[in-house]
C-alpha cells in the first residue's frame, strides 16, 4: 500500500519505518567512524580539501564537522547538534559525536529485536537524568584560580589538539590571557583577548603580548617606528575636512574668495590638530611621547603636523581595538574634541613599536599598567600551522573560562565514564520494564570515550576497558594512561575535564539521539527552499 505521504504528494521519496531507522543508525555510525581516530593526544589528522584545491590540517572534531560538505540529513542534524556544543561550551564535538553514534549502534540491537522505540528512548532519558546525578556527584570542587591547576586544565585540552611541545607553550599563553583579562565580579569575556597571526618563522616563537597587537601602523613616513614611555590617546575624531551629508554646493566670484574658502577648510582641521598638539605639551613630561589612535579618517597635511612633534597616528582603527586599547592602557576613547581639557583621558604604555613583514604592518603596543585586555600572538611558517593553532588557542581559552567560571572540574582520561556506567549498571535493577534496555544502552555508549583513547593510543579496547572497570570495582582509580596502557589516577597526572562540557554532552547526545530513534519515516516532500 502506498504511503499516506506519497497519496497526498506522488513526486514524495518516502523512506519507510525499518529502513529510516537503519538509514538514521548508519549514518550515525559513519560519522562516529570518520570522527573516532581524532580522539584524545595520540589522535590522527584529517586532510580537508576544498573545492578551490585548498587544504586544510586538522584533528579539532569543531572545524571538521563545519568545515566538511555532509549530504546524509541525519549526519548533518547530528552535525550541527556537536558544532553547537563547541559555541556553547568550547570543546567535546568529537566526543558528542562518538556518544551519538554509539548509543544508535546500541539501540540498533534492541530495534532488530523488536523492542519499540519509545521504550528505549524512556530508558535512555532515565539513564541521562541519572548520569547527570553522577556527574554532579562526582564532580570535585576546586581552587580554579590556582595556575598550576589551570595548567593542567589546558594541557588536557590543548594536547588534543596539537603536538605536545606546542601545546606546553599555548598551555601557559592560554593560562595568562584569561587571568589577565578576569575581573572580579564579571563574567569573563573572551572577546578582550586578540588572537593576532603572523606568517613568520615557526610556532614556537608564539608569545602572549600583554598590550595589544593591531594589524596597520603609521601612515606617514616622518612619524617614528619606535617610542618609549608613551600616552595613548584614544578618539573617534575626524581629523579631515567632512563632507556635508546633504546635497549642497559653494559658489564664489573671484579665485580670492575661493582661496578663503580652501583656507576656512584647512583652519578648521589645523585648530582641530592644534588643540591634540596642546594637551601633548600639557600632559606629556620630558622624555615621554604621545601615540593618537583614531577612528576617524587623519587627512596627510594633519599628519605631517603631529608628525612633526614625534607623535605616530594610526587612523581608521577597528572598533573592537578601541576597546581593548582602553581596557588595556586605561583612559578612555573620547568622541568630542571638547575632552581634550582633562589629561586623565590619556592611557599609558611604556613601549609602542612598528614592525614590518614583508608588505603588512603590525603595531605593537606593549609594557601598560594593569592590563585587562591583551593578545595571542600566533606565528608560522605556513597558513596551514596558523589556522590549526589559532582553532586550538580558542579552545585552550574557553577551556581555562570554563573552569574559572563554574569552580568545578572533572576526572579526566575516561574516567568519569567508567563510574557513569558502573553506577547505570547498578541503577538499572531499580527500572522496571522494557526501559531497562535503554538504560542499558545508554551505560554502554558511554565506554566508547575510554574504548577509543586506548584504540588510538594502539592498546587493545576490550583489555583496556576490563583493567579499567576492575580498578573502578576495587575503588582504585579508573582513568585511562595512553601511555603504558594501565590504569591511573586523573588527580595526580591533572587531566581534567570541564564540567559543563560533560554536562552538555550527555545531555545533547542523548536529546539527538532519542530523536533520531523516533524516526519511523524519512518523507523528501517539502517545498523547494530558496538556495541563500
Amino acid at each position: 500500500m502506498a504511503a499516506a505521504a506519497q497519496l497526498v504528494n506522488p513526486n514524495a521519496d518516502v523512506v519507510k519505518k525499518g529502513a529510516a531507522a537503519m538509514m538514521n543508525i548508519n549514518a550515525a555510525r559513519g560519522l562516529q567512524d570518520v570522527l573516532s581516530s581524532n580522539l584524545g593526544p595520540k589522535g590522527t589528522l584529517k586532510m580537508l580539501v576544498s573545492g578551490a584545491g585548498d587544504i586544510k590540517l586538522t584533528k579539532d572534531g569543531h572545524t571538521l564537522l563545519y568545515e566538511m560538505q555532509i549530504q546524509n540529513p541525519t549526519a548533518n542534524m547530528i552535525a550541527r547538534v556537536a558544532t553547537a556544543q563547541d559555541d556553547i561550551t568550547g570543546d567535546g564535538t568529537t566526543s558528542s559525536v562518538l556518544i551519538v553514534g554509539e548509543l544508535m549502534k546500541q539501540a540498533e540491537r534492541h530495534l532488530s529485536d523488536g523492542v519499540h522505540p519509545r521504550l528505549l528512548c524512556d530508558g535512555i532519558e532515565l539513564a541521562k537524568a541519572e548520569a547527570l546525578q553522577v556527574l554532579d556527584a562526582t564532580r570535585e570542587k576546586k581552587d580554579c584560580m590556582d595556575r598550576d591547576l589551570l595548567m593542567k586544565i589546558a594541557s588536557a585540552s590543548l594536547r588534543t589538539k596539537m603536538h605536545a611541545e606546542l601545546a606546553d607553550l599555548f598551555t601557559d599563553i592560554a593560562v595568562d590571557a584569561v587571568r589577565c583579562i578576569r575581573r572580579e565580579g564579571e563574567p569573563i569575556d573572551l572577546h578582550m583577548v586578540e588572537i593576532m597571526h603572523m606568517q613568520h618563522r615557526s610556532g614556537m616563537e608564539s608569545r602572549l603580548v600583554q598590550g595589544l597587537v593591531m594589524d596597520h601602523g603609521g601612515r606617514h613616513p616622518g612619524m617614528p617606528k619606535k617610542l618609549t614611555n608613551c600616552r595613548i590617546l584614544c578618539m573617534n575624531v575626524d581629523l579631515e575636512y567632512q563632507k556635508s551629508e546633504v546635497a549642497s554646493g559653494f559658489f564664489y566670484n573671484s579665485a580670492g574668495q575661493r582661496q578663503s574658502m580652501v583656507d576656512a577648510e584647512r583652519k578648521w582641521v589645523d585648530d582641530r590638530t592644534q588643540l591634540i598638539l596642546d594637551l601633548k605639551h600639557k600632559a606629556c613630561k620630558p622624555g615621554e611621547t604621545m601615540v593618537i589612535l583614531n577612528q576617524k579618517g587623519i587627512d596627510p597635511l594633519a599628519l605631517d603636523m603631529l608628525a612633526r612633534e614625534g607623535i605616530l597616528a594610526l587612523r581608521r582603527a577597528k572598533q573592537r581595538n578601541m576597546t581593548r586599547i582602553c581596557l588595556a592602557c586605561g583612559g578612555e576613547s573620547i568622541n568630542s574634541l571638547d575632552m581634550l581639557s582633562d589629561v586623565n583621558i590619556l592611557g599609558f604604555a611604556e613601549r609602542v613599536e612598528e614592525q614590518t613583514l614583508d608588505e603588512e604592518t603590525y603595531t605593537f603596543i606593549e609594557g601598560v599598567k594593569n592590563p585587562f585586555s591583551c593578545t595571542v600572538l600566533v606565528k608560522g611558517a605556513h597558513k596551514h600551522v596558523l589556522e590549526q593553532i589559532k582553532d586550538a588557542v580558542r579552545d585552550g581559552l574557553r577551556a581555562v573560562s570554563n573552569a574559572m567560571t563554574d569552580g568545578f572540574l572533572v576526572a579526566g582520561a575516561g574516567a568519569f565514564e567508567i563510574i557513569a556506567h558502573a553506577a547505570l549498571l547498578e541503577y538499572k535493577s531499580k527500572v522496571t520494564g522494557r526501559a531497562k534496555l535503554g538504560v542499558q544502552a545508554y551505560a554502554d555508549a558511554l565506554l566508547v570515550i575510554p574504548k577509543t583513547l586506548a584504540a588510538n593510543a594502539g592498546y587493545d579496547a576490550q583489555d583496556s576497558i576490563i583493567k579499567l572497570q576492575e580498578a573502578h570495582a576495587a575503588k582504585k582509580a579508573c582513568g585511562f594512561d595512553i601511555h603504558s596502557g594501565e590504569p591511573m589516577d586523573p588527580a595526580v597526572v591533572g587531566v581534567w575535564d570541564n564540567y559543563r562540557v560533560k554536562h552538555q554532552m550527555l545531555d545533547s547526545a542523548a536529546v539527538i539521539a532519542s530523536q533520531l530513534l523516533l524516526v519511523d519515516e524519512v518523507i523528501r516532500a517539502g517545498k523547494q527552499m530558496k538556495k541563500g
